[in-house]
């Protein structure tokens, strides 16, 4: 795998998107050994705040704009092979300036750019199905997408499916992942039943965690914990999926 683009995102927001992108890109370095640029798009930055990164001064925005080389605002993070492109609240117009552009690619000339150094660039995608959305997902060589087991998430992924399939120049595929998980619940297992393919990451404290500790789940806790195993499990789907 060499210089893949694998974008986390949700038509809904509140689904563990940004958990789960961490993670991934925490298994991409660590379990798998590959180097890796987490790029958060989102401009809550949710991703940049728990890889132990704060606001800086530095607009992000401007690196879509191409006024600035987003290479310079590359930061390292606690976590070795992993590489973060950090998000700020300038990114909350982002919509308005890729229409201002009015170019369909260009989220996709600059994903193929930074991606050159990396074996893979995970992206943190900001919820909705919007301008930025579209770029994105025609930049994605895989969209992994978290879904909670409820009618209403399944929904949004059949909308995501349906808009990728009539756009033109959308066709990675999606991969979707049962998030936050509770088990002791009927619908829940009844939906995990359901999709014996996908890959599924449990509701559990340990996740919460990762925002007071500023760190992936695997940073803390060993590599046998059920989260940090769960998160792999995803890995491995993604892995499968970039192959086939």
């Amino acid at each position: 795998m060499s210089g893949k683009v694998i974008a986390v995102y949700s038509l809904k927001g509140g689904v563990g998107k940004t958990t789960l992108a961490v993670n991934l890109a925490w298994a991409a370095a660590t379990l798998a050994g590959r180097r890796t640029l987490l790029w958060d798009l989102d401009a809550q930055a949710a991703a940049t705040f728990i890889l132990g990164h704060d606001d800086d001064g530095t607009k992000a925005e401007a690196a879509i704009r191409k006024d600035l080389d987003p290479r310079k605002l590359v930061r390292l993070t606690g976590v070795r092979d992993l590489d973060l492109l950090p998000a700020d609240a300038s990114l909350r117009d982002l919509d308005v300036t890729f229409r201002d552009l009015d170019k369909k690619k260009r989220l996709a000339k600059l994903a193929e750019d930074l991606a050159r150094p990396y074996d893979c660039v995970v992206i943190d995608c900001p919820p909705g199905l919007t301008d930025t959305s579209d770029q994105i997902l025609r930049a994605a060589d895989l969209v992994v997408v978290p879904v909670i087991p409820s009618a209403l998430s399944r929904r949004a992924l059949e909308t995501i499916s349906a808009h990728v399939a009539e756009k033109k120049g959308m066709g990675a595929p999606l991969l979707p992942v049962f998030s936050m998980v509770d088990r002791r619940r009927a619908l829940h297992r009844d939906a995990v039943a359901a999709e014996p393919g996908w890959p599924a990451i449990p509701m559990a404290s340990a996740f919460e965690a990762i925002t007071q500790r500023r760190a992936p789940l695997g940073a803390f806790l060993g590599r046998k914990a059920p989260g940090v195993q769960a998160v792999a499990g995803v890995w491995e789907a993604v892995e499968k999926a970039l192959a086939g």
